[in-house]
């Protein structure tokens, strides 16, 4: 009796043992090497694809940038030559002013044009029909001598003496405008003949 109840411990202990050692674990699932090998091509063909993308859009930029520098760059070098090009025609404009606008001069107390002027009157003839946005100011002068008034009077019919023939050479009379100053702006000081024939005179102004 005492040996059954012994057996019994001993045979349920070897039967639990015989389950539990029957109750392995379950392998692994194998791995589709092919599957695999096509979603690690995929991976590293959207991988690749968008390095390049990055890198295309990246040489877009640089290019974008190039494009915009040279653009920049060609329009200041036009700007640059335009003003070059205007300052040039300036300078050109200002300098045949300059050797054409000559005085002119008149014998005492007349408005008479003299012969030894009118290749004078020619010269600024031509130099406003050159320049046809030329206008000129006629400015009358007279020497010292006389009333201020009677001046004033004497320096206008010299302006518009000078005004005339350069209308009867072609000059259109609209580009024309005159004013006396009289007495009040000697060229120069003194009181001598030379110096009151160079005070008897009309000058011609840039307008």
């Amino acid at each position: 009796m005492r040996f059954n109840r012994t057996l019994i411990p001993v045979a349920l202990m070897l039967a639990l043992g015989t389950g539990i050692a029957c109750n392995k674990p379950a392998p692994a699932p194998k791995v589709d090497e092919e599957a695999a090998k096509r979603l690690a091509a995929e991976e590293a063909a959207k991988k690749a694809a968008e390095e390049a993308r990055l890198k295309a859009e990246e040489e877009a930029r640089k290019q974008a940038a190039l494009a915009a520098e040279a653009a920049r760059k060609a329009e200041a070098e036009k700007a640059e030559a335009a003003r070059k090009a205007e300052a040039e025609k300036l300078a050109a404009y200002k300098a045949a002013a300059e050797a054409a606008l000559k005085d002119i001069n008149f014998a005492f107390d007349k408005a008479a044009i003299r012969d030894a002027d009118k290749p004078k009157l020619q010269a600024v003839a031509d130099f406003m029909k050159a320049f046809p946005q030329a206008k000129v100011q006629l400015e009358g002068h007279c020497d010292e001598r006389g009333t201020i008034e009677y001046n004033i009077a004497l320096g206008e019919r010299r302006a518009h003496a000078a005004k005339s023939y350069l209308a009867g050479l072609g000059v259109v009379e609209d580009r024309l405008s005159t004013i006396s100053y009289g007495k009040e702006r000697p060229k120069v000081q003194g009181k001598n003949e030379e110096s009151w024939l160079i005070n008897r005179r009309c000058e011609f102004k840039l307008q």
